[in-house]
């Protein structure tokens, strides 16, 4: 999870999942974070891509999921 700018409230959650299982589907997810998370923590923005960035040392480069 990542903040991203919003017009509305300053800063959204935006999920990025990397998916292993071919069966997950972004309304799947949306629904655990409504049934597990208060409204402002539940994510605006899902994507899904295929692996994160990272560091030549192994750490997430979170600006560029931004």
């Amino acid at each position: 999870m990542v903040g991203v700018p919003d017009e509305k409230t300053g800063e959204a959650v935006k999920l990025v999942v990397v998916k292993k299982d071919a069966g997950l589907t972004e309304e799947t997810l949306r629904k655990f974070c409504r049934d597990n998370l208060t409204g402002y923590k539940q994510p605006r923005v899902i994507e899904f891509r295929t692996e994160l960035p990272k560091t030549p040392v192994g750490k997430i480069l979170r600006r560029e999921l931004r």
